[in-house]
């Protein structure tokens, strides 16, 4: 809802979750965007997140020169640090009670869908309490699943990392024949996995197989599916997201150990251990023979913040929904989450909406089964709807007999 008037505080950007390549340019969109409003005094940068508001642990960004500004938005991480705490109500009480205590009228809070239920629960807190602040969320995840959303920034510049980690895996897969497994991030959602797919450039390119956590894993169905590529092309590189499971739901790791470590929100923890790859290499090699050359590798943490692997549209749209939110608080809007909506393909288009609070928090967008072939593959179409989000990729040749 629009109140249509400013109202005259400070603000506070907080960085929340895990990092991304572009996050900054988020923090830095919107600054630019608060930048020499009468109603805003002090952006404040929240030290670590929700952590760092409640102990009024701040960072001033307000006189920050642009040239500083514009090297930190090109700058990978969180450059305020992060925070994996997720807020109750209790904890909510305690981020306004600082808001309170600090003037703070503008809320910005840059973050995956457990972000914008903090931001939601915040603006519910303020509204029982008579106190008027402007609540927005500012979407980032590179995992992808946020409803509402075509795609959100931090994704496509680590789907570009692992599209270019396996044309670099396919080469070498072709030069030492054998079979590899690359472990990528994705409990739910497995667009970061179908990234993969991206490179195939000629038709024996792997990876020749992919596993995402939409479709069940069967380990049987695995070993065969391998066996038959491996059979054929005496080579075989696989794709396989952290967070795939059997028909029950039960992720595979879990399986692994009798106890397993679970993160902050309760979740196991699959990222930062190599158990599920060396799991399924071991699985493998007893069906398929000791000698047979296995391998497997976790991308795990390297694939968020890869300075190299910058897809330019995730950097400029990371900008633009920093400086949407800023720009929608500052019309009088009182809370909302930036959506970017795809708008035409040919050429690529987007635009940036405000949508509900509670229309994306702790919601989940998943990969669309039409992607999915066979449990085993990503369709060929999946390219058109993640070509135009990693842009160029490394054209490479080999020499062939055909």
């Amino acid at each position: 809802m629009s109140n249509s008037q400013p109202i005259k505080g400070n603000a506070v950007i907080g960085q929340s979750g895990g990092p991304t390549a572009v996050i900054n340019q988020s923090l830095v969109g919107v600054v630019e965007g608060l930048a020499g409003s009468p109603a805003v005094g002090k952006i404040l940068g929240a030290h670590h997140a929700v952590s760092g508001i409640v102990k009024d642990d701040y960072i001033e960004l307000q006189d920050i020169p642009s040239e500083r500004l514009e090297r930190l938005a090109q700058t990978p991480s969180a450059a305020l640090g992060s925070s994996r705490d997720k807020p109750d109500a209790d904890y909510c009480k305690r981020i306004l009670k600082s808001f309170e205590k600090n003037n703070v009228r503008y809320f910005f809070y840059i973050g995956g869908n457990d972000s914008s239920d903090t931001c939601r629960i915040v603006n519910e807190l303020a509204k029982a309490d008579n106190y008027e602040i402007r609540c927005f969320h500012v979407p980032k995840t590179i995992d992808n699943d946020l409803v509402n959303n075509d795609h959100t920034p931090g994704f496509a510049s680590a789907a570009k990392f692992v599209a270019q980690a396996f044309i670099g895996d396919n080469l070498d897969n072709r030069a030492l024949p054998g079979i590899k497994i690359n472990i990528i991030m994705g409990r739910h959602a497995g667009f970061l996995t179908a990234a993969a797919m991206l490179a195939r450039q000629h038709d024996d390119d792997g990876p020749h197989l992919i596993y995402v956590p939409e479709a069940a894993f069967d380990l049987d169905k695995f070993k065969a599916d391998v066996a038959e590529i491996y059979g054929r092309l005496g080579r075989c590189l696989i794709a396989v997201s952290e967070g795939i499971h059997d028909k029950d739901g039960t992720p595979i790791m879990t399986k692994l150990a009798a106890t397993v470590e679970k993160d902050a929100h309760g979740n196991v923890q699959l990222s930062g251990t190599g158990a599920l790859g060396d799991h399924l290499a071991d699985v493998l090699k007893d069906h398929l023979g000791k000698d047979t050359r296995v391998r497997a590798d976790t991308f795990g943490y390297l694939q968020r913040c890869f300075a190299g692997c910058v897809s330019q549209t995730d950097a400029h749209e990371a900008r633009l929904v920093g400086r949407k939110a800023a720009e929608l608080a500052l019309s009088g809007y009182s809370d909302g989450s930036i959506a970017i909506q795809r708008v035409s393909n040919k050429p690529y288009e987007v635009e940036y909406k405000r949508i509900e609070l509670t229309d994306v928090a702790a919601k989940t967008q998943t990969l669309d089964p039409k992607y999915i072939v066979n449990g085993n593959n990503i369709d060929a179409s999946f390219r058109d709807y993640i070509g135009p989000l990693v842009g160029d990729l490394p054209v490479v040749e080999s020499v062939r007999v055909h």
